[in-house]
């Protein structure tokens, strides 16, 4: 079997035509293996999200390939896309909008599954859905409620159990975690830790900074301007960068030992005085 889930080269991505065109990708290329959780990082407006959608088939790419476990995706039509959907699934940024208000825990979770698998039988499919909440770490008893009875992160936690639950190779996360309280980040990073060990996930992790992503990645591709800046493993990213680019995000990124933290701001200070002085 071929261990390369998601293989993307010379993407471009261009929104407009003649003097109205804004090229929001250029020649983006990575690979995600299978098992490997892969982030997307940069500022915004660098064209993470529209990686993932082109990715997706939500939105169609200028020019380039995205073959997804051997097969070319771009080529997908009618049947062969609805399929390619339930394998490839996205975690939405914001938990509030992505869940329609009108229907119950129970549906949202359960909708994918009579979409792509109808001939299961609905006490099978009930099943399902419980083990999924407790997988995700809610409850049997949440089944009748609608998303106004949840905490942000508690719909998310829905949203996740919602992408899971047609068994995809592929799960998108674009910025899951963004919209939600600092404490409330960390839950959700620790679920999908524990979500990666135990289904042996495949991940694509999109974040506009480095610090969420240290806990979770196994590689970091580094994105600016529609472009990739630079690609390595969690421990070249944070303890090596080479990229001017790269450089700058990880000096962004919050120290959590206050003492380290005052100690590199002082090395700062003194380095600039330095710059300084020598001009």
């Amino acid at each position: 079997m071929n261990d390369t889930v998601v293989e993307v080269a010379n993407l471009v991505k261009v929104f407009g035509t003649g003097r109205h065109a804004s090229k929001v990708l250029d020649d983006v290329g990575f690979s995600v293996q299978r098992g490997e959780t892969v982030g997307l990082v940069g500022e915004s407006g660098s064209g993470k999200s529209t990686t993932a959608r082109c990715i997706l088939r939500l939105i169609e790419p200028t020019s380039g390939t995205i073959r997804f476990e051997g097969e070319d995706v771009l080529s997908f039509r009618r049947a062969k896309l609805k399929e390619y959907r339930a394998r490839a699934q996205l975690v939405f940024q914001d938990p509030y909008s992505s869940l329609d208000p009108r229907m119950c825990v129970e549906d949202i979770i359960g909708e994918g599954i009579r979409i792509h698998r109808p001939r299961q039988k609905r006490s099978a499919i009930r099943d399902q859905i419980v083990e999924l909440l407790e997988l995700v770490g809610l409850r049997p008893d949440h089944l009748p409620r609608r998303p106004a009875a949840f905490s942000g992160g508690e719909r998310q936690r829905i949203g996740i159990a919602r992408a899971l639950a047609v068994q995809p190779s592929l799960l998108i996360c674009d910025e899951p975690v963004a919209s939600l309280d600092v404490s409330i980040q960390a839950q959700i990073l620790n679920l999908f830790v524990n979500l990666k060990s135990r289904l042996g996930l495949t991940m694509i992790y999109i974040a506009h900074d480095l610090a969420t992503v240290r806990h979770l990645c196994d590689r970091i591709v580094v994105m600016q301007g529609g472009q990739v800046k630079e690609i390595g493993s969690r421990d070249e990213i944070y303890g090596s960068p080479r990229d001017p680019y790269t450089i700058a995000l990880m000096r962004a990124v919050p120290e959590p030992d206050p003492v380290v933290a005052r100690e590199r701001s002082r090395e700062r200070r003194l380095a600039s005085t330095a710059e300084g002085i020598a001009r």
